[in-house]
């Protein structure tokens, strides 16, 4: 999937699926679903994939959320290794061809949190942003296919931002 300039029509279509979503997971839902990713940082080119955040109490006691999501059009998209991370991945319309990814996290993992500590440190740092944006369109040129490779190329960057995150946080 090939990086494009930012769209202001994306935080609309992430509170359109937020409404829906947080009604088919009322008995399971800690707190609101976050806008989470590069969509959600005004400004900042993209996959054109709005991603999704939202907390669960406790993976265990998940069972119907398959089907309660499946009833509004979502289509679970298990990963290697979300069981042991107690996360659930869904996509709409299809895990082929998705404009929604929902990442679904039990409230105890510390994982989520960098979702959120990135999104909002790139949003008070438009140069940032800029820089991330220029690696991300670096890499999409090489082959858009090759999903491993550009997570391992954008990795030192996100992790510079989030220890950058973490020292503002702490100070």
């Amino acid at each position: 999937m090939k990086i494009v300039a930012y769209d202001a029509h994306w935080p609309t279509s992430f509170a359109h699926k937020q409404t829906r979503v947080e009604a088919a997971l009322q008995n399971y839902l800690v707190g609101h679903v976050e806008h989470v990713g590069s969509t959600a940082i005004p400004g900042l080119a993209a996959k054109p994939i709005i991603d999704m955040l939202a907390l669960v109490r406790d993976f265990d006691q998940t069972d119907g959320i398959v089907a309660d999501l499946g009833d509004i059009d979502w289509v679970h998209a298990p990963e290697p290794g979300h069981h042991e991370r107690r996360k659930w991945s869904f996509c709409f319309p299809d895990v082929t061809w998705r404009t929604h990814h929902l990442h679904i996290w039990e409230i105890r993992s510390p994982d989520w949190r960098r979702l959120l500590h990135f999104r909002d440190h790139l949003r008070r740092h438009p140069d940032l942003a800029a820089e991330y944006a220029r690696i991300k369109a670096e890499l999409a040129t090489a082959d858009d296919h090759d999903r491993p490779r550009c997570r391992s190329g954008k990795a030192p960057f996100i992790e510079d931002i989030l220890r950058q995150a973490d020292a503002s946080s702490a100070s």
